[in-house]
């Protein structure tokens, strides 16, 4: 089997294929899965790079990838919710890493049915990004007609999806990206778009629901909620990643507003209803580029230079 891995902590160029790889051993509950397309990770750059190894501190080798799209060439004897052959998507084991493969082995409960209406590798943009947006704004908060929504860092992968479906809830939503992207977030949903470089957040209001994707400034973002509003910060701060993380826990003891801290591992129906919103044309998938997996090096590269919209996508 084929897949990226790297050894040591740094730069993209510590990405390689590598090849000859076994083949993870499919127990009675998994499936296994040949890919035919994945995306590049929002956070995964910081990984690889090691800014968050005091966190995390995972064993290298490594593989990187959360999501996948692809067929089941293999189902334990008592897998229920897929058979050989069926076009599924899905995530990782939480906390795990290595889609960027030819195939992967994971529990039944990690797939569910792939969206009819968009292509593999469209559809890769989405069980991660997606399961997030609709976990945060549905579960973890219960985003309303009428209320008003703000997400900073809307052009990412997680972003775009919100816009989306915050929209669709009726909320009034409000985006916060670089310049080259507003007019699409306008046309995806948001009320209004706004240069993150230009713009003061006090110039825009109070918000019912802050999702933060950027990481930085939080006291000063979560000033700008209602008293008993929400703050859904999903980024750490690249730089300072400990201090990011210990300073949100922090603020957890201040009541006026909530912090609504989670670390997303989607549950089967939440994948299920993704994949419904998408053929139902409540969400559509954003796809900065398509890559060969050969060029994993080249796809962290532009995820580093940001600017990305959506997710850029790596087919084996």
């Amino acid at each position: 089997m084929r897949a990226v891995r790297y050894d040591r902590y740094g730069g993209p160029e510590v990405l390689a294929v590598v090849d000859g790889l076994p083949t993870p051993p499919v127990g009675p509950a998994d499936v296994r899965v040949e890919v035919a397309a994945t995306a590049v990770g929002g956070g995964e750059t910081a990984i690889r790079a090691g800014h968050l190894r005091r966190l995390l501190r995972r064993r290298l080798p490594a593989g990187t990838g959360v999501d996948f799209v692809g067929t089941v060439a293999e189902a334990g004897p008592d897998v229920t919710r897929a058979n050989v052959g069926d076009a599924v998507w899905g995530l990782m084991p939480h906390g795990t890493f290595g889609s960027v493969a030819e195939s992967v082995v994971v529990p039944q409960e990690r797939v569910a049915a792939a969206p009819r209406s968009v292509s593999p590798g469209e559809a890769a943009a989405l069980p991660a990004s997606g399961t997030t947006a609709l976990h945060a704004l549905t579960r973890r908060t219960r985003l309303s007609a009428g209320q008003r929504l703000l997400v900073r860092g809307a052009a990412g992968g997680v972003g775009v999806v919100a816009v989306q479906l915050g929209a669709s809830l009726g909320a009034h939503v409000t985006a916060l990206a670089g310049a080259d992207h507003l007019a699409w977030l306008r046309g995806a949903g948001a009320a209004e778009a706004f240069d993150h470089r230009t713009t003061e957040l006090g110039e825009l209001g109070r918000f019912d629901v802050v999702l933060d994707l950027v990481g930085t400034r939080l006291p000063e973002v979560r000033s700008h909620l209602v008293r008993g509003g929400t703050l859904l910060p999903l980024a750490l701060d690249p730089r300072r990643p400990l201090r990011s993380a210990l300073r949100t826990a922090a603020g957890m003891l201040d009541r006026r507003t909530r912090i609504a801290l989670f670390s997303n591992d989607p549950s089967p129906q939440e994948l299920e209803e993704l994949t419904a919103l998408v053929d139902g044309g409540t969400i559509r998938p954003v796809v900065a580029a398509v890559l060969a997996m050969d060029d994993v090096v080249e796809a962290h590269r532009m995820a580093e230079r940001g600017g990305v919209r959506g997710k850029i996508i790596l087919t084996p």
